[in-house]
């Protein structure tokens, strides 16, 4: 079907069958090549939601207000169990960040091809630099020395273990891909499913609930705030690298066998393994409100959501919350009403300061 359009003595005519044929071209990868950014019409409608959305959650760091966390630091009211949870904080994520916002532009962005795919990831990449910058604004709102922050994720076995475990499926990608290779299919769905339901779906889980409690005893409030801030855009991540995941899968149902699925199941089983090594280092002794054997539970049973969200079997099954009063703010499932449901939900930087603190 034509349409055609007679401006003065000119006609330009649009061919609609052509348009459509486009349109059925975008894939997830393997798509219709073309150095137009031509995200309309939609076929991706998800993608598009969710860059809206996290751009309507924008922050900044500078608006958080630091002072009473630097009187707590440099003052005698912490121990020093709660000031290494903030330093092991700060090592991890310090490296953390920067290495998914890389694997995104390096790996995720370059090898899909649909254009609202890669506005989200584009998107995506931009909260990890604020969520980094968030970082160095802590370190130097406390007076941290950088150099031991570098010591931390280069020199803490398990924060080294942890970064290796998802660093390892970027470089494999990092090189002309033949993405009508099942092997680097499934090489791609594996470094989707380890960044966004292993890594940032699961590994990240167990700082945040240290670092929440924490603040749930009017300490390091302003560390608390930015860290439920990226809490909140992480549910959105972690939504993006899910929804992602899930279309690959079904437009390439050739790789979705018995034998990938397990070493699905298998990997978050290592990335689990390796995540409560790291618990272990974080709380070496018991604080008030913080038990390590408690926060290896709750990291069960956040993995077995992230497995089971995308169809797979869980590592144990009916596994319960240890921590109750966290659901509302930590579950994948209840973070996006946490901040729908309240009048003080924050949209525009301008509003960080009206977050109260018994919302938690």
């Amino acid at each position: 079907m034509e349409k055609s359009f007679t401006i003065g003595d000119r006609t330009f005519v649009l061919d609609q069958d052509k348009a459509e044929e486009a349109f059925a071209a975008k894939k997830v990868i393997n798509g219709r090549k073309t150095e137009a950014f031509n995200l309309l019409p939609l076929k991706y409608a998800w993608a598009y939601d969710l860059y809206r959305t996290m751009k309507n959650n924008h922050w900044e760091p500078e608006d958080i207000q630091m002072q009473k966390d630097i009187e707590q630091w440099q003052g005698s009211e912490l121990s020093e169990s709660e000031r290494w949870i903030i330093r092991m904080g700060i090592g991890y994520f310090s490296a953390a960040e920067g290495i998914v916002g890389d694997n995104i532009i390096h790996v995720v962005r370059e090898l899909v091809t649909a254009p609202e795919l890669k506005l989200a990831l584009g998107r995506h990449a931009h909260e990890e630099n604020i969520h980094a910058d968030s970082l160095l604004y802590m370190i130097s709102s406390l007076g941290i020395n950088p150099h031991e922050c570098e010591a931390m994720f280069e020199q803490i076995p398990t924060i080294k273990r942890k970064n290796e475990f998802v660093t390892r499926t970027s470089h494999e990608l990092r090189r002309d891909v033949d993405l009508t290779d099942p092997a680097n299919k499934k090489a791609l769905a594996r470094n989707i499913f380890v960044f966004g339901q292993c890594m940032e779906g699961t590994q990240f889980y167990g700082l945040f609930g240290m670092i929440l409690s924490l603040y749930r005893q009017n300490k390091f409030p302003g560390i608390g705030q930015m860290f439920r801030y990226t809490l909140r855009d992480e549910s959105n991540h972690i939504e993006l690298f899910r929804n992602l995941f899930m279309d690959l899968i079904s437009e390439n149902m050739e790789i979705w066998t018995a034998e990938f699925k397990q070493e699905l199941v298998d990997t978050m089983k290592e990335a689990v393994a390796l995540e409560k090594e790291f618990i272990n280092d974080c709380l070496p002794i018991s604080q008030v409100g913080l038990n390590a054997a408690e926060f290896c539970q709750y990291i069960d049973f956040i993995a077995d959501r992230r497995l089971e969200g995308i169809g797979l079997n869980p590592l144990n099954p009916g596994v319960q919350n240890p921590f109750p009063w966290l659901a509302e703010t930590m579950d994948i499932k209840k973070e996006a009403n946490f901040f729908e449901q309240r009048v003080t939900e924050y949209q525009k930087a301008s509003a960080l300061s009206s977050v109260d603190d018994d919302e938690l």
